[in-house]
């Protein structure tokens, strides 16, 4: 019914729908955790997952590391750590209804990107959508 990358990105999104609420729950209220420390422990399971599906699946690390894109996917795990932590903080701070949408902004971002730095199409379609998704923030976000 969906190709591969559609039917992983619909998962994706399952998924971290949930993110969100359950780190607000996790670090507010009685015994709340620090973002930090929620972070490194929400983190490692994807760490212990990740390295799992590589020896899973015979993938190597070895040909990959010192190649010549590892600085992508170091600079990439940078900007996801600062990312993420700085997502978890806000979270323990305010309501999931307002920084879950402000941080969701990093699609608009991220598309805008990929057309004006990767070299991707930007159809109409495309370009309403990303105005509604900045519409909708603001709406959402806004007081």
């Amino acid at each position: 019914m969906f190709s591969g990358y559609v039917s992983y990105s619909l998962l994706a999104v399952g998924a971290y729908a949930l993110v969100a609420p359950l780190m607000r729950i996790a670090t507010t209220g009685p015994n709340a955790i620090p973002s930090d420390v929620a972070a490194a422990i929400s983190n490692s399971i994807l760490v212990v997952a990740a390295v799992g599906i590589v020896v899973a699946s015979d993938q190597e690390f070895a040909p990959h590391v010192g190649g010549p894109k590892t600085v992508h996917v170091l600079l990439a795990g940078l900007c996801l750590a600062v990312g993420i932590l700085a997502y978890y903080r806000a979270l323990a701070l305010g309501p999931v209804s307002v920084v879950t949408p402000i941080f969701a902004t990093f699609l608009v971002f991220s598309s805008a990107i990929g057309v004006l730095v990767l070299g991707e199409s930007l159809t109409i379609r495309k370009a309403a959508g990303i105005c509604f998704a900045i519409l909708g923030v603001y709406l959402v976000a806004g007081s």
